[in-house]
C-alpha cells in the first residue's frame, strides 16, 4: 500500500493477529482502559478473518516489524446515503512514535476511503488526550463540540433487549 525505505503499510493478514492484540492492550493500558479489555486473540481474528468479518485492520511495518495498526469498519450516513469509514483504533508502539507513521496510517485510511468512494472518514478521541486531539487537528480533522457518544452495553443492553 504504502512504501518506504523503512516503513510500509499494508492490510493485515492472518498472521498479524497476535500483534494487533497486544498493541490493542498497549493502547488500553495507555488509555487506563485495561480493565475493559475482555477480547481474545481468537476473537479478533474471528473478527478480522472469519467467515462474516466485521472489521479490516492496516499495519504499519518498519523493516519487516509491526509498528503500528489501524482498525476500522464501514458505518454509513442517513444525510449523505452514502458509506463512511471510522476508525476505530491506532496505535503506534511507544519506540515507533515520532517518525510520522500515525500521519502516515490516517493518510493510507484517508486514501482507502476516498477509493470506496466514503462520505466521510470518522474517528474518537479521548477528551483529556491533547497531544492526539491537538495532532488531529493539524491534520484537517474537525473535533465536533456537539455530539456525544450513546453507549448501551453489558447489562442495561440485555435489559433494552428484553423491553
Amino acid at each position: 500500500m504504502t512504501t518506504d525505505n523503512n516503513f510500509r503499510i499494508r492490510p493485515a493478514q492472518p498472521s498479524d493477529v497476535a500483534h494487533i492484540y497486544g498493541m490493542i492492550v498497549e493502547l488500553a493500558v495507555f488509555e487506563k482502559l485495561e480493565h475493559l479489555v475482555v477480547a481474545t486473540e481468537a476473537q479478533l481474528h474471528d473478527a478480522l478473518f472469519g467467515e462474516r468479518p466485521s472489521c479490516e485492520a492496516l499495519v504499519g511495518e518498519e523493516h519487516g516489524e509491526v509498528a503500528c495498526f489501524a482498525l476500522f469498519f464501514h458505518n454509513f450516513s442517513t444525510f449523505l446515503t452514502r458509506k463512511g469509514l471510522y476508525l476505530e483504533d491506532l496505535y503506534v508502539k511507544q519506540v515507533h512514535r515520532g517518525k510520522g507513521y500515525g500521519k502516515q496510517m490516517l493518510a493510507a485510511l484517508a486514501q482507502l476511503a476516498v477509493q470506496r468512494q466514503c462520505g466521510r472518514f470518522e474517528w474518537s478521541v479521548l477528551d483529556w488526550n491533547e497531544n492526539a486531539i491537538n495532532f488531529y487537528k493539524g491534520m484537517g480533522a474537525q473535533i465536533l463540540p456537539d455530539w456525544r457518544i450513546c453507549r448501551v452495553d453489558g447489562e442495561a443492553l440485555a435489559k433494552l433487549a428484553a423491553a
